[in-house]
């Protein structure tokens, strides 16, 4: 039997809304530009922590 991790939970809601806001402002100043750069490094560190989370 899979455990749901809550963990999981919260940093998926983050995903989401850390998708949502690089996409905004991609649509603002284009998606080379530093601002979206940078948040889409931000996303990449929650992505990755995500993975990480293993159910048990």
């Amino acid at each position: 039997m899979v455990k749901k991790i809550p963990g999981k939970c919260i940093l998926s809601s983050q995903i989401k809304l850390k998708q949502q806001d690089m996409y905004a402002k991609a649509s603002l100043f284009g998606f080379t530009h530093p601002i979206v750069v940078a948040c889409s490094q931000e996303l990449d560190i929650l992505l990755n922590k995500y993975q990480g989370l293993q159910p048990v």
